[in-house]
């Protein structure tokens, strides 16, 4: 009875905190679809562990309780981007501390004039997904590196493969977040703000496309895996996820209006079902890619960043406000 109650509990609690995003069906599809299409010569242990890596894929939504407060304040903001609340920003700053100095900046000039809109102007409200998914990626692009050296030498490498293999399943949920448009918009939880079009501001909308309609349909591997294009290296892989948000934010309307037409409870929606299968394989085509891109570039010898040390004062990039450069291109 006690592990029932916890299970509700988690429930509970993420159900009532936006920015929890799919649900089980929807992120292990992603991660299972990933793995499936990576290349041939990917590392083979990868496959191996593809249901460890699909069932780790809600893991992140598990460190977003407030019974662990140190945790959700850190990892909440991880899970969502809304670009409406940080449209003040020129360019996204290659770091997550100027990002967050940037808006405390804005907080403070706006803070009096207008402070319903200072209220938002904050990490928490306008999420960090995009650093959370390059952080991880590279995580996996250094375990990578350590599996290669310890392969090379003749070393046992189970404990570095289970610590990739986890780390995989850790992006594929910030990848498939990022892939479900209401998780990159102030829209999240129902429409704000001016509505001539009268869609819904139940933030119920959230679930029942994610989770309920995903679950209606029956969505399987089978379903997303012919959607995925060949796997690619992007130029950088930082820039790669934000385009991976913006075209996921195209989308917000759409959902708006399918569930307006009631979209949402019909399980012979063609358009709800295409919706949901195009999404779900935009974000296990980025996970993989991500993967595929890690495991190239750790066989690459390290490169110097231009600049030098990013915590050396003489980095001409170097910002004394967090201590470090940004990441360059």
């Amino acid at each position: 009875m006690p592990k029932r109650s916890s299970a509700l509990a988690l429930l509970v609690f993420l159900a009532a905190d936006p920015g929890v995003a799919w649900g089980p069906r929807g992120h292990q599809v992603i991660n299972r679809v990933a793995i499936a299409a990576l290349p041939s010569d990917a590392p083979a242990f990868l496959r191996n562990y593809a249901d460890w890596i699909a069932e780790r894929s809600t893991v992140p939504d598990s460190w977003r309780l407030p019974s662990e407060p140190f945790l959700k304040i850190d990892e909440d903001p991880n899970h969502g981007w809304f670009k409406e609340q940080f449209a003040f920003l020129k360019t996204i700053p290659r770091s997550r501390y100027e990002f967050v100095l940037a808006l405390y900046d804005e907080y403070l000039r706006i803070k009096d004039k207008d402070p319903e809109r200072g209220r938002f102007t904050n990490v928490r409200w306008t999420g960090t997904l995009p650093y959370a998914a390059v952080e991880t990626y590279e995580r996996i692009k250094v375990g990578m590196r350590q599996y290669r050296a310890a392969a090379t030498a003749g070393r046992d490498t189970g404990n570095i493969e289970r610590d990739i293999a986890f780390c995989v399943g850790w992006l594929g949920h910030y990848t498939g977040d990022g892939a479900q448009p209401l998780h990159d918009s102030i829209h999240h939880d129902g429409w704000l703000g001016l509505n001539p079009a009268n869609y819904t501001r139940e933030p119920s909308i959230h679930g029942r496309f994610e989770t309920a309609f995903v679950d209606l349909i029956e969505v399987s591997p089978a379903d997303v895996a012919p959607r995925l294009g060949k796997a690619r290296v992007y130029p950088d892989a930082f820039d790669a996820i934000l385009a991976h948000l913006d075209k996921a934010a195209s989308h917000v309307e759409e959902i708006y209006g399918l569930d307006l037409a009631g979209a949402f409870s019909d399980k012979q929606s063609k358009q709800g079902r295409e919706l949901v299968v195009e999404r779900l394989a935009s974000g296990a085509e980025l996970l993989r890619d991500l993967v595929w891109q890690a495991w190239i570039e750790s066989g690459q010898p390290l490169r110097r960043p231009a600049g030098g040390n990013p915590i050396d004062f003489r980095n001409p990039n170097y910002n004394p406000a967090t201590g470090s450069a940004p990441a360059p291109r």
